[in-house]
This record gives C-alpha cells, sequence and structure tokens, in this order.
C-alpha cells in the first residue's frame, strides 16, 4: 500500500517494513518524524520477539508468575486481548510458539526466501483467555509465547497519527506497512491512497477522510519456506498453522488502525466465513482471492464510506 506525496512527506524502514509520514504543515516534517520515531522505540523494546531486552521476554522465565510490566506494555496487551474477543479468538495474541514452530524466530530480513527447518511439532489451542493482565501486572502462563504483531502495528500507527496531530496542530497520515492511520484534518479531497499489494496485483485509489483509518493483511508478503513448502505470518490459533487462505488480501476502512486491522485479518483467518462477517459488520472492505479477483463490500470505496463504515444504498 503506497500514499500519494501531499504537502510534505518522508519515508523510511522501520521494523522490516516501509513506513512514511505526511503532514499538512511542511515545515513540521521533521517533527513528526521524531515523534514518530520516539513512540517506534517504546513500542519495539516494550514487544518485539527479536530483542533480548524488550520487556515481553520477560515472560519466558516467569514460570506462569506475574510480572509487572510497564504501561506501554500493558496498553499493548489489552489491545491484543480485546482484539481477540472482538474477533472471537481469530485474531489470537498467544500464537508465538506456533509462530516459532513455522520458523518466524528472528527478523524477518534473516529468513526471507530461505528454507527453515521445522524446529519442533506444535499443535494450537487457542490460550488468550488464560492471559491475565490486572492493571500493570500481567501473567502468562508457562510454555504459551505472546506474539502482539497483529495489533502492535495498528495501535502504533493509531497512536504516531494522534501524537504528531496534537503536538503540530496539523493534519497527519502514518502508515506503517498495510496499516494506515490518520488524525486533524485531511487535504481538500481527502488522503489519496493507493492500495495495491505488490506490483503485479490489482490496483485501487480511495480518498480517506481525517481521523480514519485503512488496514491492508495480506498472505503476499512475509512469507517463507519450510522444508520445502511456503508458510507465511498470518497464524490460523485453531490448527497453529499458517492460513489456508481463500483471500489472498484484505483491505478494510474503519474509524482506527486496530479496528480496521482485526476486521481484515480476521477476515483471512476465517476465509469465506470471514467475507461474511465483514458484510454483517457494514465496514467497507476490498477483498483480492486467490486467482486475483476483487470483490468490494459496503461501498467501498467512497471515501463517505470508509470514514464512517455505513452501508452505501
Amino acid at each position: 500500500m503506497t500514499i500519494s506525496p501531499i504537502v510534505a512527506s518522508s519515508i523510511w524502514r522501520v521494523w522490516g517494513l516501509e513506513a512514511s509520514v505526511v503532514v499538512t504543515k511542511p515545515e513540521a516534517i521533521q517533527s513528526a518524524r521524531s515523534i514518530i520515531d520516539e513512540r517506534l522505540r517504546e513500542i519495539d523494546l516494550a514487544c518485539s520477539r527479536f530483542r533480548n531486552d524488550s520487556e515481553i521476554r520477560a515472560f519466558e522465565n516467569a514460570g506462569g508468575m506475574p510480572v509487572d510490566v510497564s504501561s506501554t506494555l500493558a496498553r499493548l496487551i489489552r489491545t491484543a486481548l480485546d482484539g481477540a474477543e472482538r474477533t472471537d479468538g481469530a485474531v489470537d495474541p498467544t500464537i508465538g510458539t506456533a509462530v516459532v514452530a513455522l520458523g518466524y524466530d528472528r527478523d524477518f530480513a534473516l529468513i526471507e526466501g530461505r528454507d527453515v527447518p521445522i524446529k519442533t511439532s506444535f499443535v494450537s489451542t487457542p490460550q488468550w483467555t488464560s492471559v491475565r493482565l490486572d492493571g500493570q501486572t500481567v501473567t502468562v502462563p508457562s510454555g504459551i509465547q505472546l506474539d502482539l504483531g497483529a495489533t502492535a502495528k495498528a495501535l502504533a500507527a493509531d497512536e504516531c497519527a494522534h501524537a504528531v496531530s496534537m503536538s503540530l496542530d496539523c493534519g497527519v497520515l502514518v502508515c506503517l506497512g498495510g496499516d494506515i492511520a490518520t488524525a486533524g484534518p485531511a487535504p481538500d479531497g481527502g488522503w489519496i491512497v493507493l492500495v495495491q499489494d505488490g506490483h503485479d496485483a490489482p490496483a485501487d485509489t480511495v480518498a480517506i477522510p481525517g481521523g480514519t483509518s485503512i488496514a491492508t493483511s495480506s498472505t503476499r508478503k512475509r512469507r517463507w519456506s519450510q522444508n520445502g513448502r511456503h508458510v507465511h505470518h498470518i497464524v490460523d490459533p485453531r490448527s497453529g498453522t499458517s492460513v489456508d487462505a481463500a483471500w489472498q488480501t484484505v483491505t478494510v476502512g474503519a474509524d482506527s488502525c486496530v479496528s480496521a486491522n482485526l476486521a481484515s485479518t480476521a477476515c483471512i483467518v476465517r476465509g469465506f466465513e470471514g467475507a461474511r462477517n465483514l458484510l454483517n459488520t457494514g465496514l467497507p472492505a476490498r477483498l483480492v482471492d486467490r486467482a486475483g479477483a476483487v470483490r468490494l463490500l459496503n461501498g467501498w470505496p467512497t471515501d463517505d464510506a470508509v470514514g464512517t463504515g455505513r452501508r452505501q444504498p
């Protein structure tokens, strides 16, 4: 997903993905980058699975005992648990052991395009209800590894957009990979976003009103091989393996990036049932099936539908 440059923008790499920020005040772009970089460092230190010094690694040696965490990690875990509840477990933060078993146990750049051997056998049982969060005290049962990737990136986009807009008094769009959040006033005509999951995929352009978000979940990226078979990072909690996806890409518009990401990821996990669920939510969505055919739901791609989640006549 890429954005058209509006007023002033900056693009860089972080967390193994492309990030960008666009602001309606050209003089604010450097300050916006600084605010975002600081927030992303804070979130990375709290929940990265690939840092030995991250807070989330403390649960590995806690033996199921309560651990006091920072307000940042508590907020990230609360968002993940709320997301699991909202999606009836389709987006489950306790799939970390399954993801590691698939070979995604290090920064993606180190496994991309390589064949990763199977390290252990694993059969997943949804466990998110066993995680306890009491204020800033978290209890994770022994043997369960958290992976907050499904919601942490979306929450980071939401929080970065809000922080930039509030601090610099401007309209802002923040894009972290496929997760886009906006805050403050949009330029005339809205934020113009190109939705395309790779140069060879079908493309669509949509205008996003200020204060709304779009998230894309995809099985086309973050792929690698394991003993000769292709796997990807979206895991079905019921099986503990990469989703056998009916949809290669799902993009959803909502009032927050977290809500959009939960809806798009849950749809990938649930397949055709996920599309029916999306239709019932009224959220505008764009689904691309295995053959590359595009299906539009709930008024996509009208900007009013993206902004409000209302069905269009």
